[in-house]
């Protein structure tokens, strides 16, 4: 009976470590989840918003792993991001921190934004309004023009303008370093990016692109309020390929 036992137990331990090898696998070379904490991404991406990010979209780096190895530099498998792909990166002046943004400028690219337009290589991107977008956060409601925004190559993606007179609406022209990338958020207004702040991303620093949200809250549901679930569920952003 000891002897069963004994064996039972092994088998179970043998088993839960299987189990968490081939979770960190997955997380570390294939899918990790990744939740929205603020609105610099809105419309594309909301508060309460969580998404599967692939690790091997770009490659591998030492910010694609769940631990830090300081020594590791570079990426390997390295391909660099289109034009328009929502990335997870580590924030540049810390290189701990997670942001999700958007790449709008590749190495070599000159990009500036005038009067709340974008402008690539010298040349404004089509902007087409869809209209006004509203939403609600900590209380407080919001109203934007939305406008659908045409990259070079053909993507196109959902931006907000609050206004046309922010501190981010007129810039200088950013030329883009060889091995670092230019990102804005979607929420232009309201959005800490590499016009200011954040500065060019090396894209060492990226961990992977945004693929598909898996599921999303609207925040007026507590975790033990179980009777409001069904309603704070955005059951219409469930499995949501992001744009």
């Amino acid at each position: 009976m000891t002897e069963r036992k004994s064996g039972s137990l092994r088998e179970t331990v043998r088993t839960i470590l299987y189990a968490v090898l081939i979770a960190l696998a997955i997380r570390t070379l294939a899918f990790e989840p990744f939740n929205i904490p603020s609105g610099s991404m809105k419309p594309t991406l909301l508060v309460g918003d969580y998404l599967f990010v692939s690790k091997f979209s770009y490659g591998y780096s030492r910010y694609s792993l769940p631990f830090d190895l300081g020594w590791w530099s570079g990426r390997i498998f390295e391909r660099l991001p289109e034009r328009g792909d929502v990335v997870v990166f580590k924030l540049p002046t810390d290189n701990r921190t997670d942001y999700i943004k958007r790449v709008i400028g590749l190495p070599g690219d000159r990009v500036q934004v005038v009067n709340g337009v974008l402008q690539l290589n010298g040349e404004p991107v089509r902007l087409e309004s869809v209209g006004e977008f509203a939403d609600s956060e900590d209380g407080f409601q919001m109203r934007a023009a939305m406008y659908r925004e045409y990259l070079p190559g053909g993507r196109s993606h959902l931006v907000l303008d609050l206004t046309r007179y922010g501190r981010l609406d007129d810039t200088p022209v950013f030329e883009v370093p060889p091995g670092h990338l230019f990102v804005m958020g979607d929420n232009r207004d309201n959005s800490v990016d590499s016009r200011a702040d954040v500065g060019f991303v090396p894209v060492e620093n990226l961990i992977g692109r945004a693929e598909i949200l898996f599921f999303s809250v609207n925040g007026e549901a507590r975790w033990w309020e179980v009777w409001k679930w069904p309603w704070a569920i955005r059951w219409d952003r469930l499995f949501k390929l992001i744009e």
